[in-house]
């Protein structure tokens, strides 16, 4: 039985030790700041089972990436990226996505950022609007393990990597972070009103599960 490789990473907000299986196949282990280092190598061995089915399916996912090689989706489209020498900006002309030559990552995720938040910034003010609430500003960013979250003064934090899903997904994330301004846990309470919201968030919430971990570049 082969070891599962595996980094680890320090962090004074964690109260206990938890494992993460990133979407580029990468096993972090995420441990408090006291916790000695072999709990680390106990966690994996304990979750054994539950990581190797999690690094599969992230190797099917990497191969879905892999196969959709010179597009990109966005919000249920498919974008055509065109590389051109020289540009250092991404450009979007109707369908076609023109990118620096080479690897244009970075510039992609750089171009995905500002297009999250003009996408995001419209939903979450039409859904406070209809919810009767107010959030305090907004962020977007690239967690590794969250695709939104709500701070209890209101403040709204998206990871851009949303608008590589259908837009009926972000539209549930949106809601609910927006649930949170009103229930900031998981109470059935909070189900409920997510439910009066966005009747169709079952759906949404498995479909992100299932494929969040292709919603990369």
């Amino acid at each position: 039985m082969s070891d599962i490789p595996y980094t680890v990473r320090r962090s004074a907000r964690a109260r206990r030790v938890r494992v993460n299986v990133h979407a580029h196949a990468e096993v972090e282990v995420v441990l408090p700041h006291r916790t000695p280092e072999r709990a680390a190598a106990a966690a994996v061995r304990e979750l054994r089972p539950w990581i190797e089915r999690r690094l599969g399916e992230a190797q099917e996912a990497l191969a879905r990436v892999a196969a959709r090689a010179g597009t990109v989706p966005y919000l249920g489209e498919q974008l055509t990226l065109e590389p051109e020498r020289g540009r250092t900006r991404v450009h979007r002309a109707g369908e076609r996505l023109l990118v620096p030559d080479g690897d244009a990552r970075p510039a992609l995720e750089r171009w995905y950022r500002r297009a999250a938040r003009a996408e995001i910034a419209p939903r979450l003010d039409r859904a406070t609007a209809l919810a009767g609430t107010r959030y305090r500003g907004l962020s977007i960013r690239a967690q590794r393990t969250r695709w939104a979250s709500c701070s209890a003064d209101g403040a709204m934090s998206f990871n851009w990597r949303l608008l590589l899903a259908p837009s009926h997904v972000l539209e549930y994330v949106v809601w609910h972070e927006v649930c949170h301004l009103e229930i900031l846990d998981h109470s059935p309470r909070f189900w409920a009103l997510l439910e009066r919201h966005r009747p169709s968030w079952r759906e949404d919430r498995e479909w992100l599960r299932v494929n969040g971990a292709t919603l990369v570049l």
